[in-house]
Parts: structure tokens; C-alpha cells; sequence
């Protein structure tokens, strides 16, 4: 695996970041958000809002790049009551006024439809799917494109909804470890409750990103910047597994191949 400097001055975690790269880094994400807007010819984005520092720097990203042509949507299900005051700041902070739609009964009702499913998991991401239903939606009214809030280290183990909160047009921090996120949100002055909460999905009430993985956003980016970090092999392992079993969920649909290949 190819060592990973990044927003760092070395590929290490202890290392200290470089200003003028985050600066930098941050200059060239609005002028790549503009460039992939105008290419599809379309207006601004659209993003779900959870509360969560990966929306805060997106939206706060868009903002800068599409002044009031973003629209921010608030989605609970029944797992977001702890998010919404962070989410107030986030408005102030962004200066956007962002819509709530309330997908509980849509939820419930979907939910109450498929008796056969007794998987918490699986009932669970029925909410992002829903999200993503609503967002596209939304796009698609206003002309605008989806973007995406998933980070490196979430793309890399798939540690996202397939056809969920994976559904996007852009996904402008695929490349951002989850500490290179942090660095950049402060410098987008994102909300200190935000940057400093714990990590979450929003699938349950309480639920959080290390607990269910098993291990840190630290021992994951310190991996991720280089494969000898010093880590337990067992979370190495862990990270491997988790790469190769979510494969499917960073390509496209699986294809056969053409008729005329296999019939010659």
C-alpha cells in the first residue's frame, strides 16, 4: 500500500499538519466542486445534514463554492434528537438555512411492511436508502447534484450504506482521512460541539462509529498512511477484511461480459 502524507508533513499520525497544504487543499475542493457542478450543468448541491463533522465540511465546502445555491436537508428518523443543536450552530456558523423533512412514518410504515425482516442492521439501513430517496428528489427539482460525505477511511472498509448514504454525484472528501477532515473543519471554523463529538452513522439512538468497527479512527488512518504502523495485526487484519468483503460497494453494478466475447 502507498504511504499516505497527505495533508501531514510525513506519513506518520504524530506528525504535524502543513498550513499551506490544508489551504491549499481546501482551494482546490471548492474549485473541484465548481468544475464538477458546471460539467453536469447544473446549479448548486444538495447534501443530507446529520450533525456530523464529514456534512459540516461539505456543506461548509459548498458554501464557499456556491454561495446560496446549497440546500441542506435534516432527515430524522428517530435517532437524531442529540444532533439538532449542534446542527442550530452549524446553520449560524455556514450562515444557510437548512429543511427538515421527517421520514419517521415513512420509516415506520415501510418497516411494519416487511414482516420477514429481523435483522436490527438490516431494517436499520432502510433509513439512509431513505435519505438518499428524498436527496436525489431534491436534486433533481432544484437541478442540483448530490454530494457525498463519506471520508477516505469510511470509503476504504465500506463503513457506508450501499445505495444509501454511498448514493452521490461527488464525494469531495474520498480522499481526506478522518483526522485530515478534523483539521480542515477547524479551519472552516465548523463548531468546536461538532469537530470534538464522537463519530456516528445516525443508524440507533447512541450508536457509535469505534464501538461497532471495533477500532479507532486513529489505528485506521495511521494504517491507511502506512501499512508498518505500529498497530495490532489483529486490527490489521480486521481493516483487510473489511476492505475486501465491501469491495462490491466501491464498484458499479457487476456485469457479465458481452454476448459476442463469450459466444465466438
Amino acid at each position: 500500500m502507498k504511504k499516505h502524507i497527505g495533508l501531514r508533513k510525513e506519513a506518520k499520525y504524530e506528525a504535524d499538519f502543513d498550513d499551506k497544504k490544508i489551504k491549499a487543499y481546501i482551494d482546490y475542493l471548492i474549485s473541484w466542486m465548481k468544475e464538477r457542478v458546471a460539467d453536469a450543468c447544473a446549479k448548486g448541491i444538495v447534501l443530507g445534514i446529520s450533525g456530523g463533522i464529514d456534512s459540516a465540511v461539505v456543506v461548509a465546502l459548498a458554501k464557499k463554492a456556491f454561495g446560496k445555491n446549497v440546500l441542506g436537508v435534516i432527515m430524522p428518523v428517530d435517532s437524531m434528537q442529540n444532533d439538532l443543536k449542534d446542527i442550530k450552530e452549524l446553520e449560524k456558523a455556514v450562515d444557510l438555512k437548512f429543511i427538515t423533512i421527517d421520514l419517521k412514518n415513512t420509516y415506520d410504515t415501510i418497516k411494519q411492511a416487511l414482516p420477514l425482516i429481523n435483522s436490527n442492521l438490516a431494517l436499520s439501513n432502510i433509513k439512509p436508502r431513505l435519505r438518499m430517496a428524498v436527496i436525489y428528489a431534491l436534486a433533481q427539482e432544484n437541478n442540483y447534484l448530490v454530494a457525498g460525505t463519506g471520508n477516505k477511511c469510511e470509503t476504504h472498509i465500506g463503513y457506508f450504506t450501499k445505495y444509501g448514504d454511498g448514493g452521490s454525484d461527488i464525494l469531495p472528501l474520498s480522499k481526506l482521512l478522518k483526522s485530515e477532515v478534523k483539521i480542515i473543519a477547524k479551519h472552516l471554523k465548523v463548531p468546536d460541539s461538532i469537530i470534538n463529538k464522537k463519530p456516528s452513522a445516525g443508524l440507533w439512538e447512541g450508536q457509535n462509529d469505534e464501538d461497532e468497527l471495533g477500532f479507532s479512527y486513529k489505528d485506521l488512518d495511521s494504517y491507511l498512511m502506512d501499512s508498518n504502523a505500529k498497530i495490532s495485526q489483529e486490527v490489521k487484519n480486521k481493516i483487510d477484511k473489511m476492505y475486501k468483503n465491501s469491495e462490491h460497494k466501491r464498484n458499479v453494478s457487476l456485469q457479465p461480459q458481452e454476448i459476442d466475447t463469450i459466444l465466438k
